[in-house]
């Protein structure tokens, strides 16, 4: 198969897909079309059946791997599919395997890293916590592990979770050295902690969607829950510390309009949600520059960033040598 990441403009391609979602709306003209979300383990692609009608074209739905013979093409500076032919893969036609996104990066070494950070804290409390979640509780490490940490902004990939957290912690790491004024073992905490609740917001992969419990309550106010209940099995762990390690995980967006309950009001906090949007910004990101046609400079509007994006071109060796030798 010729995977998503390999798509040229002008190629024809066929093999075998599958649906993340489908949707099916009308042109300006008014006749019906469908609007698909096509991914394997390289990434994702839009895709768009023009002629619902065509002999050609099968039904299948949602999760349904399809096999389809299309045209690629470039809208808005993004690579797109133009569908010609779908229908439903027979058993055997694809490996499950090909079709799930993974970090780029080794996961149990990305893990590794992570305990690092947690054997730094010298907080009796914190250190306990984060032991109570990260070495002792094995179900939540599992999950952890492999979970995303987005349905499809950024990080929408198995061990996206792990990923965001140990690029976070790291962010928050320099911020606290950077500044004195904050209090490392609190900021570090909060980092690796911030998004636990995602694990039950998110369904598991290949759907990858909100689960009831996070449409209802969401990340955060499930992530905030974890960590008190984790936190009564600790003798004495003092109320205030507690309340301040609570307060950062509740304010972590930053705005009420985000979806924060509280706004930050500790530099920890604070420090918290800037490094939190500047991570997550800089993978949408890389993302978007993955995603466009090979060669394009303008990528076009986005609305995430409000604004049109555009490929840097400003190019010499030792900038290209430390793009192909990045790492965590």
């Amino acid at each position: 198969m010729i995977y998503i990441s390999d798509f040229r403009e002008g190629m024809n391609v066929s093999g075998v897909y599958l649906c993340k979602s489908k949707s099916i709306l009308l042109s300006k003209a008014g006749k019906e079309y469908a609007s698909l979300n096509l991914i394997d383990k390289s990434g994702k692609i839009d895709a768009k059946i023009w002629d619902l009608n065509s002999p050609g074209i099968g039904d299948f739905e949602v999760l349904d791997y399809i096999d389809i013979q299309a045209d690629v093409i470039t809208f808005n500076g993004s690579k797109q599919l133009n569908v010609k032919r779908a229908r439903i893969a027979r058993e055997g036609e694809y490996i499950e395997s090909d079709y799930l996104p993974s970090s780029e990066y080794d996961i149990e070494k990305m893990y590794e890293l992570l305990l690092k950070f947690i054997k730094s804290i010298k907080n009796v409390y914190l250190n306990k916590l984060l032991q109570e979640f990260f070495v002792e509780d094995s179900e939540f490490i599992a999950s952890f592990k492999y979970s995303s940490a987005a349905r499809t902004i950024h990080h929408g990939f198995i061990g996206g979770l792990l990923e965001h957290t140990l690029g976070l912690t790291n962010l928050c790491n320099y911020l606290s050295k950077a500044y004195p004024i904050i209090n490392r073992d609190l900021l570090i905490t909060s980092a690796i902690l911030h998004d636990i609740g995602k694990i039950k917001e998110l369904s598991k992969f290949p759907a990858n969607d909100y689960t009831d419990e996070g449409q209802l309550l969401g990340h955060i106010v499930i992530g905030y829950s974890m960590i008190m209940e984790k936190a009564k099995n600790i003798k004495d762990f003092p109320e205030d510390i507690l309340n301040q390690l609570g307060h950062c995980i509740l304010s972590h967006h930053g705005e009420l309009e985000y979806g924060s309950p509280k706004k930050p009001v500790l530099v920890e906090a604070m420090a918290l949600s800037l490094a939190d949007n500047l991570d997550a910004k800089m993978e949408t990101m890389k993302e978007l520059l993955d995603k466009a046609s090979f060669g394009s400079e303008w990528l076009g509007y986005n609305k995430m960033f409000e604004t049109n994006i555009r490929r840097t071109t400003i190019q010499d060796e030792e900038w290209s040598n430390r793009i192909k030798t990045s790492d965590l």
